[in-house]
Formats: structure tokens, sequence, C-alpha cells
């Protein structure tokens, strides 16, 4: 069975990331999982030591530096990008594997069907929104996971030190001249977010930030505004 690396980037998540690390122990020959923290305040390091993971400390803070440092530490050639936030059900196995286990699936990236952990009809709405957005417009984000061979990764020119958007900035570089394709399986995000500032609110805040992004305003300056 082909390998696999799992990189998990981190920053005050030690709420959540237990119960991630727990749906990983489901890989059944055994993953290399590596958590990459940001200068966290909370326990996440410790309970990342706890679990038996690898467990890195990024240079410098910032979620594309994070994933720069993790990938270089991936001794697979797939690897499997997920936010501490995110929940998979027990069948993921099998979906990562069937991917990774035929030697054509290696020429597209690979990513998640989103879904939020709390249900109601704004939220479906949304799910189905960003569907579309994933499988028509090939622009799935972060919170959806990204499954990728190192060939690709490569060729694309992997992640930006950047500490906001690095997950679109890298799918738009794989679009022009590969597929991004769907694993057929869900992976379930935090509410937390959209609990706090509700629904419609923010989606409309991404969506700013996602058009300021691609109007050219500093990756830096959106992450300021993203954490208010």
């Amino acid at each position: 069975m082909a390998g696999l690396s799992i990189l998990i980037p981190t920053l005050n998540e030690a709420r959540r990331l237990p119960l991630l690390l727990a749906d990983l122990a489901r890989w059944p020959h055994g993953a290399q999982v590596i958590v990459v923290d940001g200068g966290s305040r909370d326990r996440t390091t410790v309970v990342a030591s706890l679990a038996g993971v690898a467990r890195l400390s990024s240079p410098e803070r910032g979620r594309g530096q994070q994933l720069i440092h993790g990938m270089a530490a991936a001794i697979h050639d797939w690897t499997l990008v997920l936010h501490a936030d995110s929940r998979l059900p027990p069948r993921w196995c099998s979906a990562v594997q069937r991917v990774i286990e035929n030697p054509q699936a290696k020429r597209d990236a690979w990513f998640f069907d989103f879904r939020v952990e709390e249900r109601g009809p704004m939220l479906w709405l949304l799910e189905r929104s960003v569907g579309l957005r994933s499988r028509l417009g090939q622009r799935p984000y972060g919170d959806q996971g990204l499954l990728i061979h190192r060939t690709l990764y490569a060729a694309s020119g992997g992640y930006r030190p950047i500490p906001l958007m690095e997950d679109l900035d890298l799918v738009e570089r794989i679009a022009r001249h590969h597929r991004l394709r769907r694993l057929r399986c869900p992976l379930v995000t935090s509410n937390r977010r959209w609990q706090e500032q509700g629904v419609i609110s923010r989606a409309w805040c991404n969506w700013r930030l996602r058009r300021r992004w691609q109007q050219g305003i500093a990756a830096d300056q959106l992450a300021g505004d993203y954490d208010r």
C-alpha cells in the first residue's frame, strides 16, 4: 500500500486537534502525521506530543510558511493537507486509498466535499454553493483538504510564504494545467466562524477578502482583516 503523509498547520487548536487525530488513527497502515505549529499559546503542541505524531515549529508565523516547512518534512509521495478543526468520516480511508493506489491519479489534485458541523437551511445552501465553485470553478479551499502527489506539488510551485490565501494561491496555479477532483467524501469543518458572525455575514466577508486579494491587496494586510 502506498504511504501517506498528513500535514496539519496549527495555531491554538488544543481543543479541536485531538478529534482530528482520532479520525486519522483509522488509517490502516500508519501514516506520517506532521503537526506544524505557528506559535500556539495553548496546549496544542502538548496534544501533538501525547498523540505521538511528528511536531514541528514553524520558523515564521503564517499558514503558508507552516505548510512549506511541513511539506519539506513529508517522506511519502502523497501528502494530505488538513485544517486542525476538521473531522473525517470513517470512510475517508477508502476514498484516499482509491486515489493513491491509482498510478494515473497523481496527475490531478484531490479534495473533499465541504460540510459544516451544524445543519440548517443557510448552511445547506452554502455547502451547495461551495460544491459548485469547487467542481465547476476548480477552486476548492483549504477547509476541503488537499491530497497531492509530490511531483504535482513541485510542478505547481508549491505553497508560498503568505499568511492567508495560501490555499487559493496554490489551487489557482494547479488549475492552469491540471484538474482538481472530488474524493467523493465529506470533510466536516468547524462551525465556529459561521456561528460567531452568521452565515451571510461570514460568506460576504470571505468573498470580499478573496476579491481584494485578486485585486492585488497584500496577504499580510488581508490576514489582519480576517482575524478581526
